[in-house]
Formats: C-alpha cells, sequence, structure tokens
C-alpha cells in the first residue's frame, strides 16, 4: 500500500481499565480522546507516518508511566 501525500493517516485505541479517570487526566495535554464508563477511546492523526508514530509513542509512555504509578500507590495501600 502507497500511501498518497495528502493523505492523512489516523490510529484509534480502546482502553479498558479501572484507572479510565486517572489514565484520562495523563492524556489531558497529550491527545483528543474520550471516557466513557470506564473506556478511553484515543484517536491520533497526522499528516506522515513520521509524526503520527512520534504522537503515539509519546502517548503510550505518558499511559506506561502512570499506570505504573497508579499500581504502585495502589499496592502501598
Amino acid at each position: 500500500m502507497k500511501i498518497q501525500k495528502n493523505e492523512t493517516l489516523s490510529l484509534s485505541l480502546k482502553i479498558k481499565s479501572s484507572y479510565a479517570d486517572s489514565l484520562s487526566a495523563s492524556l489531558t495535554t497529550e491527545a483528543f480522546f474520550e471516557n466513557k464508563d470506564g473506556i478511553i477511546i484515543i484517536k491520533e492523526s497526522a499528516d506522515s507516518f513520521v509524526d503520527l508514530r512520534a504522537r503515539w509513542n509519546t502517548i503510550m509512555r505518558g499511559l506506561i508511566a502512570s499506570e505504573q504509578v497508579l499500581e504502585t500507590v495502589e499496592k502501598e495501600r
């Protein structure tokens, strides 16, 4: 598949988590998302694969870090 230069690339991800509200808070400045009934839907798009990959990596790193912090706090209760 060859992508035309004027095409926009998009990715979406659904996450079901008991930490959905907290994870959503970590996304506030990073991505467009919806949080309904414990399910987060993240949508991201960019004009190039390089830009989309960079945005996606940033989002995923933030989510992973947030989840690890939440799990650590939960263990210490």
